[in-house]
């Protein structure tokens, strides 16, 4: 098991990078002006649209473009902190993990379903879009598996801490007692 946790945290590190990386330089291009990108990073992302005819990053479609903020603001940063979170082995990359998860699949699932219903989409275009439906599912289960032994977070409901909540909870339940006799 641990062996196959380390494929998919591999294969998770790179999605995430990649992502880390394409969002800011090529996807924001859909929502920014192109003025505010190297002439190069245009060109590339031009040429992209004419060879794998993406008539979503054609067209522009207002859904498209909403979506394509949701990467920049929500997903983004969730790439990053992952990266941080993996290379770091913090004990909140599972809930980072399962949130991009969650947020890729609905984000793909829009996209794909526009692209099949329409019938525009060609198969090669289908085969660039497809695999991140997989690395949603992927990032989704990572997130759902129990952290590591020597990772993991205090657990709850043990400690101090759980004492000091019941002594706040029994003041509270004093005050509300006196004000109403």
């Amino acid at each position: 098991m641990g062996a196959l946790c380390k494929v998919v945290d591999s294969i998770l590190l790179l999605m995430f990078l990649i992502i880390s990386v394409v969002a800011p330089l090529f996807d924001s291009q859909t929502c920014l002006p192109e003025t505010i990108y190297p002439d190069v990073l245009v060109r590339l992302n031009k040429w992209y649209a004419g060879e794998f005819q993406d008539h979503l990053l054609v067209k522009k479609p207002h859904f498209f473009v909403a979506l394509v903020w949701l990467e920049l603001v929500f997903q983004w940063p969730l790439a990053l902190l992952n990266v941080y979170g993996m290379l770091s082995s913090k004990p909140w990359f599972n809930t980072t993990c399962l949130a991009f998860g969650a947020s890729i699949i609905t984000y793909m699932a829009a996209i794909l379903g526009e692209m099949l219903g329409s019938q525009k989409a060609p198969d090669k275009l289908l085969m660039m879009y497809c695999p991140f439906l997989g690395f949603g599912a992927l990032a989704l289960v990572r997130g759902l598996l129990a952290p590591q032994p020597g990772n993991s977070a205090p657990a709850m409901g043990k400690g101090p801490a759980l004492a000091r909540k019941k002594r706040a909870l029994g003041l509270r339940l004093e005050l509300r007692s006196s004000c109403f006799f």
